[in-house]
């Protein structure tokens, strides 16, 4: 297995407090990467203590993890996170994109709060951490969002997430020659089928249905994932920009 070292690095993970960017972060960290972790202050407050969960799991001998909350819906938290960020650390050089929701349903039955949701978090929040965030970003870092196979192909009842990730793929070939002559690089993964929470929802029979789809036999997992977003985040890669990398075990 390849050993990457990040450390002296310091990783932004949106969307970390749980499920596959809880995962990410966890590759990092095993990496040897001062992990920044992030959530969205829920009402309930379940969200606060999945994240201090996440940070007091990964919190080990040589592994730093320090803990951001901001609603990437809002530029100006956005904006404040990244300054609170430099000040505590002096900078980015690594982030990755992974805050999202899902609301689906098909065109007809869509209600106009489950669009602006899914196009706000999935989309609107890319573009401002990537914005805020490539301001604290230094030279040679390295940007990975996460998008989705949905954003390639279509998927029956995404009508939302589809076109969210379908212009997170696009703002990723735009910024990735906005940002080359600061050898920043800007990637993109596509996930298909994950485990994660987000798909709990699903009926197992339609899960047993997407696994017989799939080429390798099986639903990916969070660190499949999280495997690739190091690949494109390590200084081996530094001529790798603008592309998406597909994560589907050969479906689609």
């Amino acid at each position: 297995m390849t050993k990457y070292d990040f450390a002296n690095k310091i990783v932004l993970v949106t969307g970390s407090s749980r499920g596959m960017g809880a995962g990410i972060l966890e590759a990092f960290a095993r990496a040897g990467a001062t992990c920044l972790l992030h959530y969205f202050a829920d009402p309930s407050g379940q969200n606060l203590k999945d994240a201090e969960a996440v940070a007091a799991q990964l919190k080990s001998p040589g592994v730093n993890v320090h803990v951001y909350e901001s609603d990437v819906r809002d530029a100006g938290q956005v904006e404040g996170m990244m300054k609170r960020i430099e000040a505590a650390h002096g900078g980015l050089d690594i982030l990755v994109n992974n805050a999202g929701v899902i609301r689906d349903r098909t065109v007809k039955k869509m209600t106009l709060d489950d669009w602006r949701t899914v196009i706000q978090t999935n989309l609107d929040g890319v573009f401002y951490c990537s914005k805020y965030g490539a301001e604290i970003l230094r030279d040679n870092g390295r940007i990975v969002n996460v998008a989705s196979i949905s954003g390639v192909v279509g998927i029956h009842g995404q009508a939302n997430y589809s076109a969210a990730k379908a212009g997170v793929i696009a703002l990723t070939k735009v910024m990735s020659k906005e940002l080359a002559k600061r050898g920043i690089t800007v990637n993109a993964v596509a996930p298909g089928v994950i485990q994660t929470p987000m798909i709990g929802e699903i009926k197992p029979e339609v899960m047993a249905e997407y696994e017989k789809q799939i080429p390798v036999g099986r639903i990916g997992k969070p660190e499949d994932v999280a495997h690739a977003i190091l690949f494109l985040a390590s200084e081996e890669t530094s001529y790798i920009t603008g592309h998406t990398i597909a994560i589907t075990g050969g479906w689609l």
